[in-house]
């Protein structure tokens, strides 16, 4: 029987009524649009921390070039 589990409780998913299911859908939903959007931060961030260390590196250089 598959089970879930809500503030340390385990429920078996079997017992549920139809609205119950539908709650259960709608959560396991945007726990998967969540889990997406931490997954596309994370390219975000790496792609930030690139452009941050191309930037230093023109800015060092043109210090350089400055002096």
């Amino acid at each position: 029987m598959p089970k879930i589990t809500v503030d340390g409780t385990d429920y078996h998913t079997e017992d549920l009524n139809d609205n119950g299911k539908a709650q259960l859908a709608s959560l396991q939903f945007l726990e998967a649009q969540m889990q997406k959007l931490r997954n596309e931060i994370t390219v975000f961030e790496t792609a930030r921390q690139t452009y941050v260390n191309s930037l230093k590196a023109e800015l060092n250089q043109s210090q350089s070039e400055d002096t």
